[in-house]
């Protein structure tokens, strides 16, 4: 007998008036309605930059996973958001109150890797599963594995790598590389440095934020180096790259994508044209699902998608698909649904690994412009069928 029958029985025997019991009833059939209905919400909490330094990839990121929500008119998804103003201690609070009061299922959204650290091994222990959109530090890729976190972007060190292995494809024989001294920043020059054959020039760590760079353009120029590489991510890489093309040096620039996407172009103007990146996404990707994600994010918000939009877009995408075939109480079920990543992401084919980061290609572009725009194009692909270096120390 169901709980509701035992109550309904129980009131006909104390002899309670007909409209008593009438009104009770209704009572018990809107509170079971009204707990059915709470049960099949999912409660996704979104901790991302979206002042301050970093600002531009938060918001792209939030974007793009609110513009894949809308299309697929989902219902039963509670997106709740919040801005950790890039400060760890922040991000922490935000986690919290999530997991304690709010009682997501899912966490997602952080752009930086000091914040990840922060956040991400505490909250996948409680049972929560994170879904990074961006940040993949090379701690959780390997023994830090855990399996209720799941990367949809890349391995902090595979853009760089590719990047590594273009110069050395270029002739490039001694290059001088820096980035922000945070976790992230250490995992960019380790990339680099694993595929690169040639000579460092220099090796530089910045603070992070910092926006003032004459002290390292002028090491940069007095080094002999015939390249720079630099992993600046949102406002460090253009007020470097502004700096940089004002101090007259005619030493080529290269990096990844983060300080070359659409995003920072508009910002860096002309002194990046002909700048050589590393992406796994980009516009002209030739697939059904990119073509509709890059149309859909134009007449969503009237400008051209950055790489952080395709991963926020990416990690919705990946959401959805698994609550298709599991809801998330179901955690064995929802985190093998996760694994399968059965949904079409612009990027083309990925996979997950066994540390649940993406297999996947990457790609060279070149800074061109079109029209008045400035953007990127593919010229060549940089690493293909690429898992990073840290999954062989993950026991999943």
């Amino acid at each position: 007998m169901t709980l509701f029958a035992k109550q309904a029985t129980n009131l006909f025997k104390t002899n309670l008036s007909i409209k008593t019991i009438a009104m009770t009833s209704l009572a018990l059939i809107f509170t079971s309605a009204t707990t059915m209905a709470q049960a099949d919400t999912t409660k996704i909490g979104m901790i991302t930059t979206l002042s301050g330094g970093g600002s531009s990839l938060g918001k792209d990121v939030r974007d793009g996973f609110q513009l894949a929500l809308k299309m697929s008119d989902n219902k039963d998804i509670e997106l709740l958001i919040e801005d950790d103003g890039r400060k760890p201690a922040k991000a922490v609070q935000i986690a919290d109150k999530f997991i304690q009061k709010d009682k997501v299922d899912i966490l997602t959204g952080i752009i930086f890797s000091n914040l990840a650290m922060a956040v991400i091994p505490s909250a996948v222990k409680k049972g929560v599963f994170y879904v990074s959109p961006n940040a993949g530090p090379s701690a959780l890729a390997g023994k830090g594995c855990h399996e209720n976190s799941f990367n949809v972007a890349w391995q902090n060190d595979n853009l760089h790598e590719a990047m590594g292995n273009y110069a050395n494809s270029a002739d490039l024989k001694k290059t001088f590389i820096l980035a922000p001294n945070y976790p992230a920043g250490k995992d960019a020059l380790t990339g680099y440095k694993r595929f690169y054959k040639g000579e460092v020039a220099g090796e530089i760590y910045t603070k992070l934020g910092q926006k003032d760079y004459a002290v390292e353009i002028s090491k940069i120029k007095a080094s002999g180096a015939d390249s720079v590489f630099f992993f600046l991510p949102g406002g460090m890489g253009i007020a470097f790259m502004k700096q940089y093309s004002q101090s007259g040096s005619k030493i080529p620039v290269m990096g990844p994508a983060f300080s070359f996407d659409q995003g920072i172009l508009g910002a860096v103007g002309d002194a990046a044209l002909g700048v050589k990146n590393s992406s796994q996404w980009n516009k002209d990707i030739d697939n059904e699902a990119n073509k509709t994600f890059v149309a859909a994010y134009q007449k969503e918000y009237n400008k051209l998608p950055s790489l952080y939009s395709s991963q926020g877009y990416d990690a919705a995408n990946l959401i959805l698909s698994a609550l298709k075939k599991s809801p998330v109480s179901d955690k064995d079920a929802f985190r093998k649904a996760l694994k399968a990543a059965d949904f079409a992401s612009p990027r083309g084919d990925f996979k997950f690994g066994n540390n649940n980061f993406p297999i996947q290609d990457i790609y060279v572009r070149e800074v061109v412009k079109e029209g008045d725009v400035l953007t990127n194009k593919i010229i060549s692909k940089g690493l293909e069928n690429h898992q990073d270096a840290y999954a062989k120390d993950c026991a999943m």
